[in-house]
């Protein structure tokens, strides 16, 4: 059963547990906080251990709160505690839940009916009625909105991140330009967007039959073969109905995480396509689906718009990106190289994926292994091993007859661990979000260190075009001195070549000086809010 959905449950036990969640929100906000889940789950008298454990599995993505879906699944397992049975996934997926009745809560249908007749009482008399919903955090980013946001509004720990970046880390992105050098400035969109994979590698690899694979459909607007096919990059996300949207009408529109894209120019919307199909693995992972990367001059001189820009935008909004290689096709071209090394500081999330390996024998398999494991150390300059994931990603029975039976084992369980790890990407989304909001800001304090310095080292009066000059030719020099200064770890500078490109349209004169308070405000955000927005919205039995 997929935690958090409510097809489980038969729609006589949806009401009841419709009424509950109502009367347990009290709010109204559709979001059942920890203080409401601790007075409300009191009722069920399970210890405090069980209890622990029903709020870890129900909120398995750690977002501090539970939805309706989340909470039908938290009632599922009081109602399988009380009946005696261990609490686990496991025993979540073996358990009849269909037949599954409601659990017993000593003294709910008194304190709803308590309830029902408070509030009929306050509409009779005009009297005060329960509060409504804070309102919805995508008003926060809209222009009208007041900087500051009351803490009561926050009931989530994205929440907490909007109200951070909006109060904090926003005014010293747009002080200091962060957005013209690094990263656009996020949108609620952003927050709120499902985790990403990005598929990159070179043509004919198998990225898009191996979404197919996945969704066990094709997707609206899908191509197949052994030449170039796909030309663009597709998003296949979730929707009502099956059809594309073309990249100009996506990247403008406000719930979308894609308005950054708009600063690469028509050329690169024309080649950009939303793919939506309704598909319960699409509601919980949107996937990006990339043009294969071509060899030689083509890949530079014939695409219209920055191929290696694009895929590090993308790359920094995803939660995986798998490298797709064909054992035929095991060069890395000079473009592929350059794609690869855009993915500098996302290391984390990079898996390399060797396709189509059943149309090799054993032998064989065990050369281009060792070929591209060799080939990727030379690309990726890490001293770690990639982990590698080896099958044939399709809908095609596996070639035993090149294989052999134990080939077909090997790729049936590598298969098994590549969707394992697929499917820990939800679970994992909120903190990954804090992983990435945290690597933001302390690059946004280091861009703001290099900007303030810049304007230090400018005259007061005389000489500006050439003090601009001096200071935009020695930048290693530059970024030595306040890497010095301020004891900053050197891998945490932004690319010299890219930082130097974006400062040669600026006049550094015009640039701030250094506000000591922005960047305290943001060592507070890092060493004390966050850890206490985190603290505020874990499991709350721990």
């Amino acid at each position: 059963m997929e935690i958090g959905s409510t097809s489980s449950c038969s729609k006589e036990h949806q009401k009841i547990y419709q009424e509950w969640f109502s009367y347990a929100d009290s709010d109204g906000d559709g979001r059942i906080t920890g203080p409401d889940a601790i007075k409300f789950f009191s009722l069920s008298k399970l210890s405090r251990a069980e209890l622990k454990q029903v709020w870890a599995l129900a909120d398995s993505k750690r977002q501090g709160f539970l939805g309706f879906g989340e909470f039908v699944t938290s009632m599922q397992l009081v109602a399988l505690a009380q009946a005696g049975n261990e609490l686990s996934p496991e025993a979540l997926k073996k358990s009849d839940l269909t037949s599954l009745s409601p659990p017993q809560l000593e003294g709910l249908d008194v304190l709803i009916a308590v309830s029902l007749s408070l509030c009929t009482f306050n509409s009779v008399n005009g009297g005060v009625q329960i509060q409504p919903a804070s309102p919805a955090s995508s008003q926060w980013f809209s222009s009208k909105s007041q900087k500051k946001i009351p803490l009561t509004a926050v009931t989530s720990v994205v929440d907490g991140l909007k109200r951070l970046y909006i109060e904090k880390l926003k005014p010293l992105e747009v002080t200091y330009h962060f957005n013209d050098f690094v990263s656009p400035l996020l949108t609620n969109s952003d927050f709120d967007a499902k985790p990403m994979v990005m598929l990159l590698g070179q043509y004919s690899t198998g990225k898009t039959t191996f979404i197919k694979h996945l969704l066990r459909s094709s997707y609206p607007g899908a191509h197949i073969g052994p030449e170039p096919t796909t030309d663009r990059f597709v998003v296949v996300m979730s929707g009502t109905d099956e059809r594309t949207v073309p990249g100009n009408t996506i990247a403008v529109q406000a719930d979308m995480p894609y308005s950054g894209l708009t600063s690469f120019g028509t050329a690169f919307l024309s080649k950009f396509e939303c793919s939506q199909m309704p598909h319960p693995l699409l509601e919980h992972i949107t996937f990006v689906d990339t043009p294969g990367v071509l060899s030689g001059e083509k890949q530079r001189t014939q695409r219209s718009y920055d191929f290696t820009g694009v895929t590090s935008w993308f790359a920094a909004k995803c939660d995986l990106i798998l490298l797709l290689f064909d054992p035929h096709k095991l060069d890395i071209s000079d473009e592929f190289k350059r794609v690869i090394s855009s993915l500098r500081g996302h290391d984390d999330k990079i898996r390399v994926v060797l396709n189509k390996a059943d149309q090799i024998d054993t032998q064989q398999l065990m050369r281009v292994y060792g070929a591209l494991m060799w080939s990727m150390g030379k690309v990726l300059n890490t001293p770690e091993v990639m982990r590698v994931y080896i099958g044939s990603f399709n809908d095609k029975p596996v070639n035993e007859s090149a294989v052999g039976p134990l080939g077909k084992e090997l790729f049936e369980r590598e298969q098994d661990d590549l969707l394992a790890d697929l499917k820990d990407i939800p679970k994992k989304a909120c903190d990954r979000r804090i992983n990435e909001f945290v690597k933001r800001a302390r690059a946004a304090k280091i861009h703001a260190y290099i900007v303030s310095h810049l304007k230090k080292e400018m005259p007061a009066m005389m000489g500006k075009a050439k003090a601009q000059q001096r200071l935009i030719d020695n930048l290693e020099g530059e970024f030595a001195k306040i890497q010095r200064e301020h004891h900053l770890p050197p891998g945490d500078f932004p690319n010299v070549d890219h930082f130097r490109d974006v400062l040669s349209g600026y006049s550094i004169d015009k640039f701030e000086k250094l506000k000591p308070k922005m960047i305290q405000a943001i060592d507070d955000m890092l060493g004390y809010d966050i850890p206490e927005l985190l603290k505020n919205f874990r499991n709350p039995y721990e």
